[in-house]
């Protein structure tokens, strides 16, 4: 491979350490294609023969359907896809395979293949967060009505809707789906006809390679394009946040399925069993998406780690880049795909819902805004007289609802009959009729608008 310059082969481990066609031949489609781009180019700019062109072109369809069929043989002495393939290449078209790596080095030929790859897994990752999003959005409209008990800091605080809660994971996917898309506008630059690091002394047309191959422009930068890896750290750090988002859900469906919970249920479908005890149905699918944040969080600090210290242009360190970012993107496409199916599976206990709503006084903010708006008290005076109220409450052992009025005229004389018309927890979620809040009506509306803007990005 190295030509005149050494004189013998590397040591087993030098070669164990250096190969990265274990990972790398992932990227074949990507590189074919970029090297097709290229030959069509170096044709067009006379730099190789037209004829030389077509046996590249050939030759190379010809490996894509062997890799593709089964019938290539990665070798790992090769060390990675770019020599597997120039060497079948040179295999089926003899001299003319060598005159492909005219005016390109493996440093832009890599910083290519690799954007082209992570731009083909952004896409078929929005593809997968719409799916996701449109699950959320389906089960919210069926439960828009469906009165579930809010929490903060784990607490029971006030009444919402089942709907209103997916749509919040609704938001946070769209915002997971704007975070890869400006990765992918960034990303979408090529880097090819870079060389190793100080552009080429070949006219080329860089302008026509990056067309062909689908990127905005050239980079404008050859040192830059060999070492820029901030595609990679972006793209891993909107597939963080992601994976951060599912584990939220992830962790509320493990705790919302648990017997001392039961506000929700999954089928067999993504449960399994104990391999001792006969009864138990465990989250297993929720509770691997919830680990599997910490492979993708990890891969992200992997690549910050390898980038930080390394002066221009390449070192041999960015071979790192790859095989974190493939592993954490894969397991965020199986996480999406997971969540997916499973809040399509998920079937909720409304009743057992509405009842837990109505626990730990969560309508004792509804009784306040009462005061202040029939009685006109500051809000921070009706704050105190309703922590009054819900004290007597819990002495009598009896819902806000339950409480005699004489016992709350007893703490502001001024209160009437008509507060019990608030204190309900359906009348609670119907009052929140805010922009963005939890009334009914509101999330029928939302979830109409996600599902129809979902339905026309198609």
């Amino acid at each position: 491979m190295w030509g005149g310059r050494f004189s013998s082969g590397p040591d087993a481990i030098m070669e164990e350490i250096n190969a990265s066609i274990d990972f790398d031949k992932a990227l074949y489609r990507q590189d074919i294609a970029a090297s097709k781009a290229h030959a069509d180019m170096l044709a067009k700019q006379g730099i190789i023969a037209a004829d030389d062109a077509t046996s590249i072109a050939r030759g190379l369809d010809t490996i894509l359907s062997e890799i593709e069929g089964g019938k290539f043989t990665f070798q790992r002495a090769l060390e990675d896809i770019h020599m597997n393939v120039e060497s079948r290449l040179t295999e089926l078209i003899g001299p003319a395979a060598g005159r492909l790596h005219t005016a390109r080095s493996r440093n832009d030929q890599v910083a290519t293949d690799f954007r082209l790859w992570m731009r083909d897994t952004i896409d078929t990752l929005d593809a997968a967060l719409a799916g996701y999003q449109k699950a959320l959005a389906e089960k919210a409209l069926e439960h828009a009505d469906t009165v579930m008990p809010g929490f903060t800091h784990l607490q029971t605080a006030q009444p919402v809707t089942f709907g209103h809660h997916l749509l919040a994971y609704v938001e946070m996917a769209a915002r997971d789906r704007g975070r890869f898309a400006d990765a992918r506008k960034r990303l979408n630059e090529s880097p090819l006809g870079s060389g190793a690091l100080a552009g080429t002394s070949f006219d080329l047309d860089r302008e026509m390679t990056a067309k062909a191959l689908g990127f905005t422009r050239p980079t404008a930068n050859s040192l830059d394009a060999v070492s820029d890896r901030d595609f990679v750290m972006e793209t891993l750090a909107a597939a963080a946040i992601a994976s951060v988002h599912l584990s939220r859900l992830a962790e509320e469906i493990v705790i919302w399925t648990s017997p001392l919970v039961g506000l929700v249920k999954l089928s067999d479908k993504f449960t399994t069993g104990s391999s001792m005890m006969p009864q138990k149905r465990n989250p297993d699918a929720a509770e691997l998406v919830r680990a599997k944040t910490g492979r993708i969080i990890g891969a992200l600090t992997g690549i910050l780690v390898v980038m930080k210290g390394l002066p221009l242009a390449y070192a041999k360190d960015m071979q790192e880049d790859k095989e974190g970012a493939m592993d954490a993107l894969s397991a965020l496409s199986l996480a999406v795909a997971a969540m997916a199916g499973m809040v399509t599976d998920l079937t909720p206990d409304t009743a057992k819902m509405r009842k837990a709503a109505g626990e730990g006084y969560a309508t004792a903010t509804d009784l306040a805004d009462w005061l202040v708006r029939a009685l006109k008290l500051p809000f921070r005076e009706a704050h105190h007289v309703t922590g009054r109220i819900v004290a007597k409450a819990s002495e009598q052992g009896v819902p806000l609802h339950r409480l005699p009025l004489a016992a709350m005229q007893a703490i502001e004389p001024r209160i009437t009959d008509d507060v019990f018309s608030v204190l309900s927890v359906d009348r609670s979620v119907k009052s929140r009729v805010s922009y963005g809040g939890t009334a009914p009506k509101n999330v029928r509306a939302q979830a109409k608008r996600w599902l129809k803007r979902l339905d026309q990005e198609r």
